[in-house]
């Protein structure tokens, strides 16, 4: 065949390649690839060596609805992923937006699911017709408690139904504990099917009326085995036997944390280089030193049980890691005997880049792997689509690598606004990490976590002195 033929069949070959399975009619909403001179040289190379060594990477934009097709390829040619469709994650989006959600702006009526499911129904009754069908760690606020068994609800997507109060555990804060129980003080429920009420403390005295089960009361005064109540604007005595305390179940949650979370920058080599001594001296200072990983844990057993971070504890971490400084990073952390969050940019994934070995050994060295965006650019200047497809891609190269969540990103250039806010939350992220110079910090904050920057010339006084 001559060697023209061969030539130009290459071409067409490897434009196939990175079209894809065309359809009759292209998606008008796709930007077409563009090939840039050095893609051309590498078909040039192909056409004299007659082999593919693919070296670049393409990416295809993303599309109107925020999803995309794209055929990444790493440094070294290996191909990460033929199509990443970038939607929102509704279900991570709903459980991180609850978790974000602080007990002092919902009111004093905030409740949590406690059960593996909730139905919430359209009466008190159990063949009622459902409103709605809850999960555990569903919020909800409690609008009314009619009786003991059920109480009004108002769903955080403006619904309002009936649902199982033992089901439901009220979120309090820790400070607010002793508050929130004293005003259940004194209350009663009717632990029985119907009570009488008797003009007199005798169950020889007349009935002057009863009280249907689950019924909430207060009574005036209690001695012995009556107790004295006000029924129908009169007074009466009903078994205190039958009368059960009225208490919620509750749920100690924490609206705000004081911990710092120490930020290096990957390509600051000077202070890279200090790192070892900047653990050791913290160490020496009694401070305990972890990654993001203990935050976020955290704030997953709250919602089941009071779970605190240690007073004395440091999170350490380390933004924009790529291809040239990852070594660096990785020998530095494991000669420190810490693990940190790392956060990676992904375009630097790739066989002569940030391996599939490398990334498997620095979990087994205690790292922690979350997002620094794909492309490393900042997303403020970016369309919606674009920051959902560079938040989005990131997310699931890491994932599909690590085989763990991603649930942070470190917003390149610390740059965020509330658009990027938005997209972030709707694509399944807990954490978003800024430069914001604060070690406290409230659950409305987890999208812009403040962290303390460690520059250049810092000495491991200056690092103890940051984290205290």
């Amino acid at each position: 065949m001559p060697r023209s033929i061969t030539f130009f069949l290459l071409i067409v070959s490897f434009g196939i390649l990175f079209a894809g399975c065309a359809q009759p009619e292209p998606d008008k909403s796709l930007n077409d690839f563009t090939f840039t001179e050095q893609d051309l040289q590498q078909v040039a190379k192909l056409g004299s060596t007659g082999s593919i060594d693919l070296t670049a990477q393409f990416t295809g934009s993303a599309s109107s609805d925020g999803s995309a097709d794209v055929l990444s390829v790493g440094s070294s040619g290996s191909v990460l992923s033929e199509t990443v469709a970038v939607t929102a994650n509704k279900e991570k989006q709903s459980l991180y937006d609850g978790l974000r959600m602080a007990v002092q702006d919902q009111g004093e009526n905030l409740y949590k699911v406690n059960n593996p499911f909730l139905n919430v129904r359209e009466s008190m009754n159990v063949s009622s017709p459902l409103v709605s069908r809850l999960g555990q760690g569903d919020m909800l606020i409690v609008v009314d408690t009619p009786n003991a068994e059920w109480a009004k609800v108002k769903l955080l997507d403006k619904k309002e139904g009936y649902v199982a109060f033992r089901y439901i555990a009220k979120l309090v804060t820790e400070a607010k504990l002793p508050e929130e129980k004293k005003k259940f003080e004194g209350q009663y429920f009717v632990d029985f099917q119907f009570l009488n009420i008797r003009k007199d403390p005798s169950t020889q005295a007349e009935k002057v009326g009863e009280l249907p089960g689950q019924t909430i009361l207060k009574p005036l005064s209690m001695s012995g085995e009556w107790a004295r109540v006000s029924y129908n604007g009169k007074e009466g005595y009903v078994s205190s036997q039958y009368l059960k305390p009225f208490l919620p179940a509750f749920l100690v949650r924490q609206d705000d944390e004081a911990v710092p979370i120490l930020q290096y920058q990957a390509d600051d080599s000077a202070s890279i280089a200090a790192l070892s001594k900047h653990i050791a001296a913290l160490k020496a200072a009694g401070k305990k030193v972890v990654t993001l990983k203990t935050l976020y844990d955290t704030v997953i057993a709250q919602e089941t049980r009071d779970a605190r971070i240690s007073p004395d504890t440091v999170i350490l971490t380390v933004v924009g890691v790529t291809a040239k400084n990852v070594r660096s990073v990785s020998d530095t952390l494991q000669g420190a005997g810490v693990g940190a969050t790392l956060f990676i940019r992904t375009k630097d994934i790739g066989l002569s880049g940030i391996t599939e070995k490398m990334i498997l050994n620095l979990l087994a060295n205690g790292n922690d792997l979350q997002s620094a965006g794909h492309t490393g650019d900042d997303l403020r200047s970016m369309t919606d689509s674009q920051v959902m497809l560079e938040l989005g891609q990131s997310k699931k190269l890491i994932e599909d690598l690590s085989k763990k969540e991603v649930y942070a990103v470190a917003y390149p250039n610390s740059g965020v606004n509330d658009r990027i806010l938005k997209q972030a939350s709707e694509l399944g992220y807990l954490f978003g990490l800024t430069q914001t110079p604060d070690k406290k910090f409230t659950r409305s904050q987890f999208l812009r976590l403040p962290s303390l920057s460690v520059t250049s010339g810092m000495t491991a006084d200056d690092i103890v002195k940051l984290a205290k």
